[in-house]
């Protein structure tokens, strides 16, 4: 299983627990994570299915390179970090 964890700045916004999913790729484990949640499910992906603009998710501290497939590799022991996207002015 994968740790997912969401940033606190997003839980002003919607309820998103940490969670453990199983799941060989971002989309699963994310899935798995926020079939119980569809309000937070619909914060962070669009509907497409593909991640918003405005979030991004970090996998062991790299940055995800699928935005629209979520399909980078997950192994069991992962963690996953969903948050806001920062951008300066």
């Amino acid at each position: 299983m994968a740790r997912i964890v969401f940033a606190p700045a997003l839980q002003r916004h919607v309820v998103c627990p940490p969670a453990e999913a199983a799941g060989s790729s971002v989309r699963e484990v994310l899935e798995g994570a926020l079939s119980a949640n569809p309000r937070a499910r619909g914060y962070i992906l669009d509907d497409q299915g593909a991640l918003r603009k405005h979030m991004v998710i970090f996998i062991d501290g790299r940055l995800i390179r699928d935005r629209s497939g979520l399909s980078d590799g997950v192994e069991a022991g992962t963690h996953i970090y969903v948050m806001q996207s920062l951008s300066g002015g």
